[in-house]
């Protein structure tokens, strides 16, 4: 991905030469020909497009962003209202991702949503004990920690 990115830059910088304009405009321009050009040419080389995990990084930082005001609703609402109709509770969320850095990811992108904590991982690092402020349903809980996080996590890694 590093050599595909500073070859697209060698081409941005080329295209500047070539059309000898030294603008910033002209760099972007040269960066997304550079793109296209790499996207035409990804058959022949023996490496993935690169472009396509900035787009799932993006999707990443999207989606946490959408969760945390999803979340911040619902713990507004629930520190707003006059009782305290909530089930907290602790679940264990097995994982597929592989590095300790993606499950470091996952873990800190669960902390980060109000509402939710990870308390602690299993021995082998692949399961996380997650505190819930309200969890009416466990199971509902894990999948929708694997089809959001987990799923954004392994597009952009894998």
């Amino acid at each position: 991905m590093a050599f595909q990115i500073l070859l697209n830059i060698g081409l941005a910088l080329i295209w500047m030469l070539l059309r000898n304009e030294y603008t910033m405009v002209e760099f972007m321009l040269g960066y997304i020909v550079g793109v296209v050009l790499l996207y035409i040419l990804r058959r022949f080389l023996f490496f993935d497009f690169y472009f396509r995990r900035v787009i799932a990084l993006f999707k990443l930082l999207f989606l946490f962003t959408y969760k945390l005001v999803l979340s911040n609703i619902d713990v507004t609402k629930i520190v707003l209202s006059p009782k305290m109709n909530i089930q907290p509770g602790i679940i264990a969320v097995p994982t597929k991702l592989k590095t300790d850095w993606e499950v470091t990811l996952l873990a800190n992108l669960i902390s980060l949503t109000p509402g939710t904590l990870t308390m602690n991982f299993s021995e082998n690092g692949r399961t996380l004990y997650v505190h819930s402020i309200h969890v009416p349903d466990k199971e509902k809980a894990i999948k929708e920690i694997h089809e959001s996080f987990e799923r954004a996590i392994m597009e952009v890694t894998h």
